[in-house]
């Protein structure tokens, strides 16, 4: 799965979610993000790759509204494909 595939399924599933009691992020919040990398990725443009991986990150919005509506188990596979989408452009730390 890409990211552009995995940015659009959690879109997806977040548009039919409710608020996460744990998370401060409402769910329209998250959405809205969602469809500005979607449009970023699409246009060719840069990502905001730092609220990328927050947004996916162990305790992170979208890990707490997925738990919360049941789509838990998707959504680790999903922050997976945009986890390793984000690791191909780090580049090494100088020493």
């Amino acid at each position: 799965m890409d990211v552009l595939q995995a940015l659009t399924r959690t879109l997806t599933l977040v548009e039919s979610s409710t608020d996460s009691a744990w998370s401060h992020t409402p769910a329209a919040d998250v959405a809205e993000e969602l469809r500005r990398a979607i449009a970023a990725l699409e246009a060719g443009k840069g990502l905001d790759r730092r609220g990328l991986a927050l947004l996916f990150a162990p305790t992170g919005p979208i890990q707490e509204i997925s738990f919360d509506n049941g789509w838990g188990d998707e959504g680790l596979v999903l922050a997976a494909a945009v986890d390793e989408y984000l690791a191909q452009g780090r580049k090494p730390r100088p020493r």
